[in-house]
């Protein structure tokens, strides 16, 4: 099944917030609400609640054309704390490129003296390893769980390529950048085969990523619809397996332990045990 072109709908709204409590860190900053990359695990989808449209997650995008001048505001006057760019959006999805409202948001942040966490699946946050190269307060992160381009676009359709997002890892830390490696969520069955993790935390490795980061899947308000959808159309036969999993707490339990036992096993293999840093 090949996914149909996107047909996405832009809308250009002004936000009376930017700057807010997060659990991330001490703040979040989401300069979009919603997503063009349109992964079908995306917890984020919860956001449907809050956003007036009828299309699905992944197929509109409100742009917070005013977030820049909202957020110079609100820095003045808020305590300084670790900010994540971005919780639920990702601040360079392919409309950044046009608008560059997370980059604006980055530079204010930062002469404002906010340390800042970033999190993306896009190359184009290479665009801006110029605001934050060499500085200490600042650490930036990638999301790569598959390195099979065929199993990935089926979950992360609109998303840069893993090799995309490896170069932009490289290029970050030859700036002097800490960076990390997000491989999550693991998909039971396609993510967690022994030749993938094998591939990626080599890749890590060669790259020189500071930090791994690690989570399972979970089937947070809205995914799991998504989700099962598109193991229907691809991978039918783990369907069941994946109900399993997800919603017989002790079978989830076990699966956990297994696989972090398999993944320090290939931790120490790659000299990578003191950088995992499991999430569950």
């Amino acid at each position: 099944m090949v996914d149909s072109p996107l047909i996405l709908t832009i809308k250009e709204i002004e936000c009376k917030s930017i700057l807010n409590r997060s659990g991330l860190a001490d703040y979040a900053v989401n300069p979009y609400v919603g997503c063009e990359h349109g992964c079908r695990y995306c917890y984020g989808r919860f956001m449907m609640r809050y956003a007036k449209h009828r299309e699905p997650w992944g197929c509109f995008v409100d742009v917070k054309v005013n977030a820049p001048r909202v957020l110079m505001k609100q820095v003045k006057r808020s305590r300084v704390g670790r900010v994540f760019v971005s919780s639920v959006c990702d601040g360079w999805q392919p409309l950044e490129k046009d608008y560059g409202i997370t980059r604006a948001c980055v530079e204010i942040l930062l002469e404002n003296g906010f340390p800042i966490t970033i999190l993306t699946k896009s190359a184009l946050a290479s665009r801006d390893l110029d605001l934050i190269q060499g500085r200490r307060d600042v650490e930036l992160g990638a999301t790569l769980a598959a390195l099979d381009e065929g199993v990935r676009r089926i979950f992360e359709p609109r998303g840069s390529s893993g090799q995309e997002r490896l170069s932009l890892l490289k290029q970050a830390k030859e700036k002097g950048i800490t960076t990390y490696a997000f491989l999550g969520p693991i998909m039971p069955y396609l993510f967690d085969t022994e030749e993938n993790l094998r591939r990626l935390l080599g890749a890590f490795r060669d790259v020189g990523v500071d930090w791994i980061y690690l989570d399972l899947l979970n089937p947070r308000p809205g995914v799991w619809a998504s989700l099962s959808a598109i193991l229907r159309d691809h991978y039918p036969h783990l369907v069941p397996r994946y109900r399993e999993i997800l919603f017989n707490p002790w079978k989830r339990s076990q699966y956990g332990l297994r696989l972090r036992e398999r993944i320090e096993k290939l931790g120490r293999l790659y000299r990578l045990e003191k950088r995992l840093q499991f999430l569950w």
